[in-house]
């Protein structure tokens, strides 16, 4: 893995909003500045960690696009998360000490690290840092419900819907179109995470640009009718 180690600092970065809490003042950001000292670039295909690599860092995503996934008995791989430009990497492991997921780049990325012992050591004297953990690992919780709700009871066309609101919903958030994304992973991926063959997602987005939901060209699309999207994962009441 062709990783290399850079000085950061948490206070010049324009993403520090994203993965930091607001309201720190000037000693405590330069503390926190201490901490977080390193960043890490990672190839495409390459992994950050592994499962049952030993749990010693955070990682905020600086730039890049990863995938994290776990392997069934039987040797089948399945995707359990997408995770962008500042969303964080490694709860899995706070646990039980190692990490339970793989977690893959889906394109060239670079992660800002935080080691998780003197984090939690700042957390305890910075009240607004460890709300913002534990902000995080609520989110975390949260997301795994709705991905749970999404297996659990929806049809092909909603869980594709639900899945290409959520991402341009997050891509917005960091300055990004509302209309338009690139996928940054396979369809084979996007069927891992939402539990559908690679087929029924090939047929699924077929059937949207022909309804003129959306526009397809390779890896890129554009959303043409949001409306019709939320409609399908919140159908209309009919009283």
């Amino acid at each position: 893995m062709d990783i290399h180690s850079i000085k950061v600092a948490c206070s010049s970065c324009n993403l520090r909003e994203l993965c930091m809490p607001v309201g720190l003042n000037p000693d405590e950001m330069s503390r926190l500045d201490s901490v977080i000292s390193t960043r890490k670039r990672v190839k495409r295909g390459a992994a950050l960690f592994n499962h049952g690599d030993r749990f010693s860092s955070l990682y905020a995503v600086r730039s890049g696009f990863f995938k994290t996934r776990v392997t069934s008995a039987d040797g089948r791989d399945q995707v359990t998360g997408f995770q962008m430009t500042g969303e964080i990497l490694g709860m899995d492991g706070i646990v039980n000490d190692y990490h339970s997921c793989d977690a893959v780049a889906l394109e060239d990325a670079e992660v800002c690290v935080m080691p998780f012992d003197r984090i939690e050591s700042l957390s305890r004297e910075f009240s607004a840092l460890q709300h913002h953990v534990h902000k995080i690992m609520s989110r975390e919780i949260v997301r795994d419900h709705g991905v749970m709700l999404l297996l659990g009871s929806m049809r092909a066309e909603e869980r594709l819907a639900a899945f290409l609101l959520n991402l341009v919903q997050r891509l917005h958030s960091r300055g990004f179109s509302q209309s338009e994304l690139v996928l940054r992973m396979t369809r084979e991926e996007i069927g891992s995470y939402l539990g559908m063959k690679l087929e029924t997602v090939s047929r699924t987005f077929s059937k949207f640009v022909e309804e003129g939901i959306i526009e397809v060209k390779q890896r890129y699309v554009q959303i043409k009718d949001t409306e019709a999207l939320r409609r399908l994962v919140n159908p209309p009441s009919s009283d």
